[in-house]
């Protein structure tokens, strides 16, 4: 029997997903000491491989088939925009997307002026804009620190992910406009949904009965 393998999203997502699989009776031990350098951990009773990435490179490992199955946040999964199917939400790593900017930036939104929208999200604010809004606006792609973009006067409004909205308020922003709520969820691959779909419903079981 071929191992089912498993890809996923490094950091605190990990740890929780770590947790979740020894509850589930997956060997996780390995994989939960931060001094290995190894890359790939199995548990051979469970015929099932894991490894750790990056968030945005889990939807295309399952896209592509080098994965079964993904844990990935919703953000990724809808700004990827890969041929994957969700099969379950995990319920942690709950948080929202959202448009922010000091409170003055309320008439921009309302009036449908060009405005500038900066975001590491720039798939999820083209959309929202484009097919709920039904305007244009000009999205400035960013990596580093998002709310900084409307301080420094780089763009009216931003795009990006609200957890408890401290560092916004810290930096004199709010909460304008939420375009939608995120959480960890398990990905397939359509093709393994079709050749191991009995094992991955027996996996997919195992995590609800584990949460």
């Amino acid at each position: 029997m071929r191992y089912l393998t498993i890809a996923l999203t490094k950091g605190r997502l990990a740890k929780k997903t770590l947790k979740l699989f020894e509850k589930a009776g997956i060997e996780a031990k390995e994989a939960e000491d931060d001094s290995t350098r190894k890359l790939i951990f199995e548990d051979p009773d469970m015929k099932i491989r894991y490894f750790l990435a990056k968030g945005p490179d889990v939807p295309t490992y399952v896209a592509y088939g080098a994965a079964d199955i993904g844990i990935v946040g919703e953000d990724t999964i809808l700004e990827e925009g890969r041929n994957i199917y969700e099969v379950m939400d995990l319920g942690f790593g709950k948080c929202r997307m959202c448009i922010c900017g000091p409170e003055s930036a309320r008439e921009y939104l309302a009036s449908g002026d060009q405005i500038r929208v900066a975001t590491k999200y720039p798939n999820i604010a083209k959309d929202y804009f484009l097919n709920k809004k039904h305007r244009t606006v000009e999205i400035i792609k960013l990596n580093g620190s998002i709310e900084l973009a409307p301080i420094v006067g780089l763009s009216e409004v931003i795009c990006d992910i609200v957890e408890t909205g401290t560092t916004l308020r810290e930096n004199g922003l709010t909460v304008l406009e939420e375009v939608c709520p995120l959480s960890a969820r398990v990905v397939v691959n359509p093709i393994s949904m079709k050749m191991e779909n009995e094992r991955i419903s027996d996996f997919v079981r195992r995590m609800k009965e584990a949460l």
